[in-house]
């Protein structure tokens, strides 16, 4: 089904947009299918519009802030002993925390 709302002007038709639902694992009514044709198409138009405009003298950025990662030196300290850290633990077995086992076959 190939059918578009407009076709002169749609860049997404109906049956883009039921192989999106169907991907998205989505069931849109007609009413919705249509809606969302329009809505993608009418995202396009201004992406098409902000591609018009001229942004060759402006420079690429890699992010919208100036931002930067301030990170301190690894400076080795003392570590917990096994008692206090798993003093909080619900369940442990010897020095090791204890939990469900996520895997089949694992032994325990």
């Amino acid at each position: 089904m190939t059918m578009s709302v407009n076709a002169e002007l749609d860049k997404v038709s109906l049956a883009e947009v039921e192989r999106i639902a169907e991907l998205a694992r989505l069931s849109p009514s007609y009413e919705e299918k249509v809606k969302l044709a329009g809505e993608m198409n009418r995202i396009l138009g201004h992406i098409e519009q902000l591609n018009e405009l001229d942004t060759s003298i402006i420079e690429p950025l890699h992010h919208v802030l100036d931002l930067h990662n301030v990170l301190r030196e690894d400076q080795p300290g003392e570590s917990l002993s096994a008692d206090v850290a798993l003093k909080n633990a619900p369940v442990r077995k010897g020095d090791y925390f204890l939990v469900p086992k996520v895997i089949k076959g694992a032994e325990e």
